[in-house]
């Protein structure tokens, strides 16, 4: 019996201090649980088939809230990275704190998503978003994951600020900015080997931000709207990566993205598209990369039977466009999706110029499939998708073509 009360006093002292710090705040546990039983066939390669959450959807966290009064409120949160079926992931997702109020909009500090991910388009417009069949990796939208500014799963951009206004009229704006010397976060900029041609030299693929002055920013607006049984949702982007001078130095441009595009709605069912136009893309970590985390594994192991799958990066220094265009329509709990895009990565480069000379690449997908709500939390998925890559830097009939299968299952808390 003593044992029994001692243990019932820690955990009431060890409760305490827990309640105090939560006195006012309210802390909520989140999260996702999804895995698939994927393959991924690419032409010319043993197909992989593999039970796992190869998108990283599979996520846990903090949500943070506390009223100030006045209608302002303490926001912030905590979320990670799981893999179910694979390995321990806990890469970082969302950190930020922030203050925010339905007059006021949200005001965030930290490691935020990017405008382009979830603001205007980007996953907003591919049902299939975060999953084997994504648009990301097929090139119908941009990736940019090591910089985090693209709408890829890992668009996440840390030392950020991000404004996200209130609704007014239906009319909203975002904005987000990285300070202009955030790459001293590795101040030698070899967070990651990237050697050029004939180099030895470190670039970091993730020292995104500029020096001396030099801002990165994003900037968006949407429109949404109800006309009689017409549903609208209009959106516009821009995005601008000004690179440091120690990448300037080696040949390396401000990247910009310019994004458009629109969801109509009828009872149930709905067209989406977007189009974004990429110039002078950036190679060491914008959207000329094919990173880890944009490709379902390890993208140089091809030739070793691995899951690579990343169609949407340009050529280096290079211009070029993405575009997706999809329709689904609900049946009870039950949504039929078709859709499809395509990347353009055009010609770019001299021989003299430090990443040489890339010829145009072409890659178009469709995917169809459905995703059936077993209950508001909880649901099931699966399709199919076709990927043709025409890649003019390939010899002729070596080009990577690719079918992907899928099954799932999700769960949200």
């Amino acid at each position: 019996m003593n044992k029994k009360l001692m243990a019932l006093a820690i955990a009431g002292v060890m409760a305490v201090p827990l309640t105090a710090a939560a006195d006012g705040t309210h802390v909520t546990i989140f999260g996702r649980l999804q895995a698939e039983y994927a393959t991924i066939d690419v032409d010319g390669f043993n197909a992989q088939t593999a039970v796992a959450d190869d998108a990283l959807q599979s996520r846990w966290g903090l949500q943070i809230a506390e009223d100030l009064g006045m209608g302002l409120r303490a926001l912030g949160r905590i979320e990670y990275a799981l893999n179910p079926g694979g390995d321990l992931h806990n890469t970082a997702r969302e950190q930020w704190v922030g203050l925010g109020g339905d007059q006021w909009g949200e005001l965030k500090f930290g490691r935020v998503q990017s405008v382009l991910r979830d603001f205007a388009g980007g996953l907003t417009v591919d049902a299939f978003a975060e999953t084997s069949l994504h648009a990301n990796g097929s090139g119908g939208l941009m990736v940019s994951s090591a910089n985090g500014y693209g709408s890829g799963e890992h668009g996440f951009v840390k030392s950020a600020v991000r404004f996200d206004s209130p609704v007014v009229e239906g009319f909203s704006v975002a904005g987000l900015l990285m300070p202009g010397d955030a790459d001293k976060i590795d101040p030698t900029g070899a967070s990651n080997f990237m050697g050029l041609p004939g180099s030895a030299t470190a670039i970091g693929s993730e020292n995104a931000g500029g020096e001396n002055g030099e801002w990165d920013f994003q900037a968006a607006a949407k429109y949404s709207g109800q006309f009689d049984i017409v549903g609208v949702d209009v959106f516009g982007a821009y995005s601008r990566d000004n690179v440091s001078k120690f990448q300037k130095s080696y040949g390396v441009k401000d990247e910009q993205i310019w994004r458009g595009g629109a969801i109509f709605s009828v009872a149930d069912f709905r067209l989406r598209g977007q189009y974004e136009h990429v110039i002078d893309a950036n190679p060491f970590g914008g959207a000329a990369t094919c990173t880890q985390a944009a490709a379902f594994g390890d993208i140089n192991a091809l030739g070793n039977n691995g899951r690579g799958q990343c169609n949407s990066a340009m050529n280096p220094n290079g211009n070029g466009s993405l575009w997706i265009v999809g329709a689904d329509y609900t049946i009870g709990n039950t949504m039929l999706v078709a859709q499809g895009g395509m990347a353009v990565a055009k010609k770019t480069g001299e021989a003299t110029e430090p990443f040489g000379t890339y010829a145009k690449r072409n890659v178009e997908n469709i995917t169809v499939g459905v995703i059936h709500n077993l209950s508001r939390r909880s649901s099931l998925f699966g399709g199919y998708q076709r990927v043709w890559v025409k890649d003019r830097n390939l010899a002729p009939g070596v080009d990577a073509d690719r079918n992907v299968y899928t099954v799932g299952v999700r769960h949200d808390f």
